[in-house]
C-alpha cells in the first residue's frame, strides 16, 4: 500500500449490525489523529472466501471475523498462526502487501489482558480454573490460561461430548464434570469464567448454584450486554474479585488494531465508554 492511500478495515459476519466493533476502532482512530475506515460488512457464508480475496484489491489491510465464520476462515487463509490453529478459529485476519490472508486468534490474549488489567495481583497458579461453557470462546480461554499457567481446569458444558473434545484437544490438566455437578467444582477453583451465552440479554439465565463460591475467588463472566450479569452481581454478593466482559474485547482487538493501523491503541475509560455509546 502506498503512503497515500487510506488502510481499510472491518469486521465481517453475519449478523454484524450488534457488533460494537465499528465504535471500538473508530475511537482508536480518532484519538490517535490516524487515517483510516473500519466498517461493519454483512457477508454470507458461500460469498466469503470471494470477499476476503477482493478486499485486499481495494486497500483493505485487514478485517475481523465473528460468528458464524471464525472456522471456515482457517480453510481460506494462506497463513493460520500457531495459536488460531490450537484454538480451531480466526477472528482476525491481516491482508499482506502481496494479497496473502494471514489468520489469528487474538481471543485468548482479549480474555488474559482483560483480567490482568482489572485485577493486577491476579496469580493464574493459585489454584485450579473453573469453566462453564465448550464452545469457541471457551476453547480461546483455556489456551490462555493454560499458557498462563493455571494448574488444572475443571470444565462443564450441557453437551458433556463438547466439553470431552475440549479435554481430548488440550489434553490431561482438563477434567469434565456433569452439568449437573457445575456447582461443585466452584468451591476448589481459583478462577470461575462463563464462557456460555447463558445470562445475556434475550438468553436463558445461568442456572449454576454458586454457593459453593468462596470470598477473594476470581469470577469472570464474557457476557457483556448487561454489562453486570446476575452470575457476576451474585459473585459480587459473596465476596468474589469480578470481572465483566467488555475488557475482553477490548483488549483483543488491540493486536489487530496494531497490525493494520501501525500504532498500539490504549484500554483506558475513554475506550470503555465508546464501546457502551
Amino acid at each position: 500500500m502506498n503512503a497515500t492511500t487510506i488502510p481499510l478495515a472491518a469486521v465481517i459476519g453475519s449478523p454484524v449490525a450488534h457488533s460494537k466493533s465499528p465504535q471500538l476502532h473508530s475511537h482508536w482512530l480518532k484519538v490517535n489523529g490516524l487515517a483510516g475506515y473500519y466498517i461493519p460488512m454483512e457477508v454470507r457464508s458461500e460469498d466469503l472466501e470471494q470477499v476476503l480475496r477482493t478486499l485486499p484489491k481495494v486497500g483493505f489491510v485487514g478485517v475481523n471475523i465473528t460468528v458464524p465464520h471464525k472456522e471456515k476462515v482457517l480453510d481460506i487463509a494462506d497463513q493460520v498462526s500457531d495459536r488460531a490453529t490450537l484454538i480451531g478459529a480466526a477472528n482476525t485476519l491481516i491482508f499482506r502487501p502481496d494479497g496473502k490472508i494471514l489468520a489469528d486468534n487474538t481471543d485468548g490474549y482479549g480474555f488474559i489482558s482483560n483480567i490482568r488489567q482489572a485485577v493486577p495481583d491476579w496469580d493464574a497458579a493459585a489454584g485450579p480454573a473453573a469453566i462453564l461453557g465448550a464452545g469457541g470462546a471457551a476453547r480461546a480461554v483455556v489456551a490462555a490460561l493454560l499458557d498462563a499457567g493455571v494448574p488444572d481446569i475443571l470444565i462443564s458444558n450441557r453437551t458433556r461430548v463438547r466439553a470431552e473434545a475440549l479435554r481430548s484437544d488440550f489434553g490431561q490438566r482438563l477434567q469434565v464434570i456433569d452439568w449437573v455437578q457445575a456447582g461443585n467444582m466452584l468451591e476448589d477453583a481459583a478462577t470461575v469464567i462463563n464462557t456460555t451465552s447463558l445470562g445475556m440479554i434475550g438468553k436463558p439465565p445461568l442456572r449454576v448454584p454458586l454457593d459453593g463460591l468462596r470470598p477473594g475467588t476470581l469470577v469472570n463472566d464474557l457476557v457483556y450486554a448487561p454489562l453486570k450479569t446476575q452470575f457476576l452481581a451474585e459473585a459480587e454478593r459473596l465476596g468474589c474479585r469480578t470481572v465483566d466482559g467488555l475488557g475482553m474485547l477490548l483488549h483483543q482487538a488491540v493486536p489487530a488494531f496494531e497490525r493494520w493501523f501501525g500504532v498500539r491503541p490504549k484500554v483506558d475509560s475513554a475506550t470503555r465508554a465508546a464501546a457502551l455509546r
